[in-house]
C-alpha cells in the first residue's frame, strides 16, 4: 500500500477560496476508495467552520525555529470522508479573518513548510509519498533534501508537486527566504531558488520535487510556452520527461442531477423532463421572461480578466440582441461586476447579474441553463465546465488548459460532441460560437442528443485518482 502525505493550504469544506479547496476535498478519499494510505496537512484557519472545528482534537505540539524566533505549532487531526486530515496550528499566523492576503503570507507558509517536514514524526504515519499543493507547499520538496533526506525517518520519502495555477508562485525576499528556510547562499542560484533577483516558493517544488503535475494535460504542454509560461517555461521544459497532465475530477455525489437537493427538481439522462423545470424556476426566481424556448447561457466564474471576460465585453451587446437569456453569478473585478449589472439595468427580463458567492444557486443555474460560457484566456483545468456536463448543460468555451481536453466542439458530419468550441482569443470567434451554438437550440432531437452525450462523460475523481496513484507507485515501484 503506497502512503501519501498532501500538504495543501486550503481543503475543503474546512477552508476554501477556489478550486485547490476541491481537489483536496475530493482527491483523497478517491484515492482511499482505490486502496491507497492518504492522509491531507493543512493550516488551521480561523475561518474552519464551528461544527468542523469542534471535529479537531488536539494531538501534540512542538517549536518550530524560523530565524531567530522560536514558535509554537500544534499538531492536530481531524477525520472527513474517512480521510485523516492534520492541521498545522499557530493562531499568530492562522488564526485570522481570511486565508491570504497578508503581509506576511511568505512568513506564514515558510512557518507551513518547516512544520509540516517538523510534524511527520509525530503522526503516527509514515509517507512514502510528500504530495505539495502550489506555491504555499513549494518549499518542503527543498527542505526534504537541504535538511532532513539524511534523517532514516525520510530517506525514502519522494515527492511530488501540482502546479494548480503557475501565475500564483509566491515570490519573496532572498534574505528573509535565507533566514527562514536555513538556507545559505548556494540555493539561490539561477538553477535553483534565484528568480529575477527575488527567491521563489513554486520554484522550490518545481526544481527539487521528484515528480511535477498539474492539473490537465493540455496545460502541462502550454505552460512550457512563453505565453503560459510565466517566466518558468525554460525551467519546465528542462523537466518535461518529468511533468505530468492529470485532468481534474469533481464530486459526483455533490454534482448529480438525480439527487442534488439544492435544485428544483431532479432529472436524469433518461429523462430530462425535469431540466426544463428547473428553467422554468430560474427563470421564475431571477425575474427573467418564463419562456421555454429562450436559450439561458449561464456564466459561474470569479470575474477576472483570466476567464475572458474582456471577450464578452467586447460583444455583450451583440450576444444580448439575439433570442437568448444570460444569468451571470460571480465577484470580482469592478469593471466586471459593472459590466452585467448594467447590462441588468439594460435588458430587463434578459439578463439576471447575480454579483455574490451562492452555492445553491451555482447549483440552479447549472441545472437549469442551457448553455454554459466560459471563454478562458487560461484554465489550467477549470470545473464549471465539468459540472456544466454532469447537468446537460452544453459548455461553450475557448480551447486552453482543461477546457480543451474535456470539451469535445460538436461535429455536423460525424455527430459527435459534448459542447462548443473556439481557438483564438478573439471577442467575435466567440460571439459565432455562441450563435452556431444557438442554432441549434431549437433541434429537439439533435439538443437531447447533445446532452445525453455530455451527461454520458466519466470526469470522476475516481478516474483521474487512478492515474495519480499510477504515478506515485512509480515513484515507490514495491507499493
Amino acid at each position: 500500500m503506497v502512503k501519501i502525505l498532501m500538504a495543501t493550504s486550503e481543503a475543503s469544506p474546512f477552508a476554501k477560496t477556489g478550486g485547490l479547496a476541491d481537489v483536496l476535498g475530493s482527491l483523497p478519499s478517491a484515492l482511499l476508495k482505490l486502496g491507497a494510505d492518504v492522509r491531507v496537512i493543512m493550516p488551521k484557519y480561523g475561518t474552519i467552520p464551528e461544527k468542523l472545528r469542534d471535529s479537531i482534537v488536539h494531538n501534540c505540539y512542538i517549536y518550530i525555529n524560523l530565524g531567530w524566533r522560536h514558535l509554537y505549532c500544534g499538531i492536530e487531526r481531524a477525520k472527513y470522508n474517512g480521510v485523516t486530515y492534520y492541521f498545522i496550528d499557530n493562531e499568530d499566523y492562522f488564526n485570522r479573518a481570511s486565508l491570504y492576503g497578508y503581509n506576511d503570507d511568505c512568513e506564514r507558509f515558510a512557518f507551513f513548510c518547516k512544520a509540516v517536514m517538523a510534524a511527520i514524526p509525530y503522526l503516527d504515519f509514515i509517507p512514502d509519498v510528500i504530495h505539495c499543493h502550489d506555491w504555499q507547499s513549494g518549499m518542503i520538496p527543498v527542505l526534504l533534501e537541504s535538511g532532513y533526506r539524511h534523517q532514516e525517518l525520510y530517506k525514502n520519502m519522494s515527492t511530488v508537486f501540482t502546479i494548480h495555477n503557475l501565475r500564483y508562485q509566491g515570490i519573496y525576499g532572498i534574505d528573509e527566504m535565507k533566514e527562514w528556510f536555513d538556507l545559505n547562499a548556494s540555493y539561490f542560484t539561477d538553477d535553483k531558488l534565484e528568480f529575477y533577483h527575488s527567491g521563489n516558493f513554486m520554484k522550490g517544488g518545481l526544481v527539487y520535487a521528484h515528480m511535477l503535475t498539474t492539473v490537465s494535460e493540455t496545460y502541462a504542454q502550454e505552460i512550457k510556452n512563453p505565453f503560459y509560461g510565466e517566466r518558468m517555461d525554460g525551467l519546465l521544459n528542462a523537466r518535461s520527461n518529468d511533468l505530468h497532465g492529470i485532468v481534474n475530477g469533481i464530486d459526483y455525489e455533490e454534482f448529480n442531477s438525480q439527487k442534488d437537493p439544492l435544485i428544483y427538481q431532479n432529472f436524469s439522462k433518461s429523462n430530462l423532463k425535469g431540466k426544463a423545470a428547473n428553467k422554468a424556476a430560474l427563470q421564475q426566481d431571477l425575474k427573467l421572461t418564463i419562456d421555454e424556448e429562450v436559450p439561458i447561457i449561464g456564466l459561474i466564474s470569479r470575474l477576472v480578466d483570466q476567464k475572458g471576460l474582456d471577450l464578452i465585453a467586447c460583444v455583450l451587446d451583440e450576444i444580448l440582441s439575439d433570442e437568448v437569456q444570460l444569468v451571470v453569478l460571480g465577484t470580482g473585478d469592478e469593471k466586471y461586476e459593472r459590466l452585467f449589472n448594467e447590462a441588468m439595468n439594460r435588458y430587463p427580463g434578459k439578463v439576471s447579474a447575480n454579483i455574490r458567492f451562492d452555492n445553491g444557486l451555482a447549483h440552479k443555474i447549472y441545472a437549469a441553463s442551457d448553455y454554459f460560457l466560459m471563454p478562458s484566456l487560461f484554465e489550467p483545468c477549470g470545473l464549471g465546465q465539468l459540472i456544466s456536463l454532469r447537468y446537460g448543460t452544453l459548455p461553450i468555451v475557448r480551447e486552453t488548459g482543461g477546457l480543451k481536453d474535456t470539451v469535445i466542439s460538436y461535429n455536423d458530419e460525424t455527430g459527435e460532441g459534448n459542447g462548443f468550441s473556439f481557438t483564438n482569443y478573439n471577442a467575435h470567434d466567440m460571439l459565432n460560437t455562441i450563435r452556431r451554438a444557438l442554432s441549434f437550440y431549437q433541434k429537439k432531437t439533435l439538443r437531447t442528443k447533445l446532452r445525453k452525450a455530455a451527461m454520458s462523460c466519466d470526469y470522476s475523481w475516481l478516474s483521474s485518482a487512478e492515474k495519480y496513484l499510477e504515478l506515485y507507485r512509480t515513484l515507490k515501484p514495491e507499493a
